[in-house]
């Protein structure tokens, strides 16, 4: 098979590793890609929202299977143009990707099912966002644009002040752009987050390993929300408990869910969810692969991803039996100093020779290029992704943070504390009692 990966960033890295271990495939594009992506795939310069290009080259090239890694492209419609020409495409359409496009369309759908989330209100002018926070609400509280913001359109506020500087900067100032139209006050949950992702084929929902990411810039969880700075699977946190509460009310119920609106979803529906002492609960949901949660959960997986994303696009994803080796993995993120607010570009990486054919580390290049003198330079906030493979966490754990100093580049920034509550959590996974929805 001929297979083209939309995308650029470590995610797509991650799936062109993957898609690369099958006997099926025959030659694998990536546009646009990245240095990284480079060693595996034909990188060609098309960007992941230029549809016509992309659908053109997929003709052209005679593609038996896209694989659109990114949300924008998702949000945007690129399926339905692939589908439209005949190609096939893992994702979500349009349609369906509503469900990571717009948040207050996904905290309508789990009031309307009975999913459990945090209580909500949606407002679409700033003038009575601003009224209900002075007179209904407790803090602290969480503001959330409703649109796509890099995964940044989210203000946790402690006090009325912040919250009404919130709604200035989301709904006014539009510091997230058009995502700010409409925002989202919801109840602020306390507890231990999980991400859980799952591959989905309109009706039938299987779930993958479970991960745990740390979005803050700085360690101890300080500083400002980023794409993710690292992450490990499995997380010690989600329990067999957990897992039962979740099959019962939530997994199968958003699939149900969206297929009842008439929007059926196929390819990956992302839970973010958070443990509290009543039960877990929906965060948020994304409609594809996590970022940096592929980087720990694809390389675990026993299954061959084409096998997977083919039933997941044909329907037979009840004929699949997805298996994950029992291992742990943790990703470390390099980044570029300043990430996420201003940083320099363009310094040399030295040292990737060293990931050649070791078998249980990988580096996942997420912001990266080839210059003009054929170096691989830093070209982005995120730079690089270091996941090491272990028979438990704390192995994996040394491991990845061994392998981050084999790689090297004049402004690499990274957490010293991925994962470090795994070993917090020794014998006290907090899995207190779930009684009810």
């Amino acid at each position: 098979m001929n297979i083209l990966i939309v995308g650029s960033g470590g995610r797509e890295h991650a799936i062109a590793a993957s898609v690369a271990k099958s006997g099926r495939v025959k030659k694998i594009y990536c546009a646009p890609g990245n240095a990284g992506i480079g060693m595996l795939a034909e990188c060609v310069p098309i960007g992941a929202m230029e549809f016509e290009k992309l659908v053109a080259f997929a003709k052209e090239k005679a593609i038996d299977m896209v694989i659109v890694g990114m949300d924008d492209p998702l949000v945007g419609g690129l399926v339905d143009e692939l589908e439209a020409a005949g190609i096939p495409a893992f994702g979500p359409n349009k349609n369906a990707a509503i469900l990571e496009g717009s948040k207050a369309f996904s905290k309508d759908l789990m009031k309307k099912y009975g999913i459990p989330t945090a209580a909500y209100e949606t407002f679409e002018r700033a003038q009575d966002a601003e009224e209900y926070l002075k007179k209904q609400a407790s803090f602290p509280i969480v503001l959330k644009a409703d649109g796509l913001a890099l995964g940044k359109g989210v203000l946790i506020c402690n006090t009325l002040d912040e919250a009404l500087s919130g709604v200035k900067e989301i709904m006014e100032d539009k510091k997230f752009g058009s995502a700010g139209n409409r925002m989202v006050v919801e109840e602020f949950l306390t507890g231990r987050e999980v991400s859980v992702l799952s591959f989905v084929d309109g009706k039938t929902i299987k779930i993958m390993s479970s991960a745990q990411d740390h979005k803050r810039a700085k360690d101890g969880d300080q500083g400002l929300n980023t794409g993710g700075m690292g992450t490990f699977s499995p997380s010690p946190f989600y329990t067999d408990e957990v897992d039962a509460f979740c099959k019962k009310y939530i997994y199968q119920a958003t699939v149900d869910a969206m297929a009842a609106e008439g929007r059926p979803f196929r390819g990956v529906i992302f839970f973010g969810l958070i443990l509290t002492e009543k039960g877990p609960r929906v965060l948020e949901y994304n409609a594809r692969f996590g970022d940096p949660e592929a980087q720990v959960v694809l390389p675990r997986m026993k299954n061959d991803i084409v096998d997977v994303c083919e039933a997941c696009i044909n329907g037979t994803l009840d004929q699949i039996d997805l298996q994950f080796e029992d291992n742990a993995a943790v990703c470390v993120v390099l980044a570029s100093d300043g990430y996420p607010v201003a940083y320099e570009k363009g310094f040399e990486i030295t040292g990737l020779e060293k990931f050649t054919e070791k078998e249980d580390y990988f580096c996942f290049h997420a912001g990266t290029k080839t210059d003009e003198q054929g170096r691989i330079v830093t070209n982005g906030g995120r730079v690089l992704g270091i996941t090491a493979l272990g028979g438990d966490l704390e192995t994996a754990r040394g491991k990845a943070y061994e392998a981050v100093e084999w790689v090297d580049f004049a402004n690499k920034y990274m957490r010293h504390d991925i994962g470090k509550s795994i070993q917090e959590s020794k014998g006290n996974a907090d899995s207190s009692a779930f009684p009810s929805k």
